[in-house]
């Protein structure tokens, strides 16, 4: 299973959702969904406009946990 930290790497840093839709460009629909783990897929764009917005890697932002 892939754990999705967005809202916890948010809560860290103290960004709200509207700062990260200025900081990265994305629409507030895509935030939400990515924040509430709403979505099935999350494209490498998207993936890499969050790291860049919130300086963290791949791994801080998704987290593999074995079933």
């Amino acid at each position: 299973m892939i754990k999705n930290n967005l809202s916890k790497l948010m809560g860290e840093k103290r960004i709200k959702m509207s700062e990260l839709q200025r900081l990265t460009g994305l629409s507030e629909s895509t935030i939400r969904r990515v924040y509430y783990d709403e979505t099935k897929n999350i494209s490498y764009i998207t993936i890499d406009k969050l790291c860049k917005a919130l300086d963290c890697n791949t791994q801080d932002l998704l987290e593999y946990i074995p079933d």
